[in-house]
């Protein structure tokens, strides 16, 4: 078998469904043969190994650990779905406070312990949060860390698939922006259906607002079909992500990025922007849209900003002025 790389690739949290189902995309998507699956809990991160190898990849060098030390050391590429899971009832702020924590050690880890990683991808929500708590604590440049948001724009994409009754790669330009929460900007202008734009489609503004809602609670609506949330999607989106820093497919959906730009007026978070994941790293662009669709990107924003600043009051990252003493590439 052919791999894209020979490059170690970490998969944090692996023993949970979303991280087994990374391991196995990787691998069946021919990313490299070299993966550590790690995770605190041993039965379950034992067990993924087991079926793993009983999969029988050729060529496949897989390794299981729950010592971070092993784990993390010599890693160029890491995914980590390591956080609590989202229940039913629950928002993904719901889960900021103790997701945090853990993204602050394991930004601690990637310090310590790989400090030349190439790329790393956060999925453990809220990822925008997460995933800036990361970066803070990894020291890594902001290009070098994303976090998972192509799956709202997916979902909307599948929404609007249906109502149109159109393969879902015929929606083009369905992309939400801002955070990855119920604060999320939902863009219609940019989006084309078999090539048409949206805005002759004759959809209604009712219909419109009813989509936008089923988007944003697009998570919510797995847990209560399937009665836990989603793995399979965003375990496949992130691969990809993964997949592009590895040199392969570009990724074009949008990523969560660092985001400091004293131009567009968005400074110190990390945020869903129109994005390009490649082997030089993840690379951002104006967003453009409506009025409309800008005041929402710019509530989301704020949204994003109150988070940042409930961590800070938390003590799990810095004040903003003090982010360099343990990150100077921000």
């Amino acid at each position: 078998m052919n791999y894209l790389t020979n490059e170690k690739l970490v998969i944090v949290g692996a023993g949970g469904m979303i991280g087994s189902n990374m391991v196995q995309t990787a691998l069946t998507l021919g990313l490299t043969p070299n993966i550590c699956l790690y995770d605190i809990y041993e039965p379950g991160v034992h067990g993924v190994f087991d079926e793993m190898e009983q999969c029988a990849f050729p060529g496949a060098n897989l390794s299981y650990t729950v010592d971070p030390a092993e784990a993390f050391t010599g890693a160029k590429y890491i995914i980590s779905s390591g956080g609590a899971p989202r229940k039913e009832g629950m928002t993904r702020e719901d889960l900021l406070k103790g997701n945090c924590k853990i993204a602050a050690d394991f930004g601690e880890n990637i310090k310590k312990y790989c400090p030349d990683v190439k790329h790393v991808v956060v999925i453990f929500n809220p990822a925008d949060v997460t995933a800036l708590t990361a970066l803070i604590h990894s020291g890594l440049k902001p290009n070098q860390l994303t976090s998972l948001a192509a799956l709202d724009s997916t979902r909307l994409q599948q929404a609007l698939a249906h109502e149109f009754g159109v393969q879902q790669d015929k929606v083009t330009g369905a992309h939400t922006y801002g955070g990855h929460g119920e604060q999320m900007a939902v863009f219609a202008s940019q989006v084309k259906v078999d090539g048409k734009p949206l805005s002759e489609m004759g959809l209604s503004a009712e219909r419109w607002e009813e989509i936008k809602h089923h988007t944003v609670q697009g998570g919510s609506n797995i847990i209560k079909l399937r009665g836990r949330s989603s793995f399979q999607s965003p375990a496949y989106n992130a691969v990809k992500m993964i997949e592009a820093a590895m040199g392969g497919e570009k990724f074009t959906l949008p990523a969560g990025c660092y985001v400091n730009d004293e131009k567009l007026g968005f400074k110190n978070v990390m945020m869903a922007m129109p994005t390009t994941i490649d082997a030089t790293g993840v690379h951002y662009s104006e967003p453009t849209g409506t009025p409309e669709e800008m005041a929402s990107l710019q509530a989301s924003y704020e949204h994003l900003c109150k988070m940042r600043e409930e961590i800070i009051s938390l003590d799990i990252v810095p004040a903003v002025a003090d982010w360099k003493k343990d990150n100077a590439n921000l």
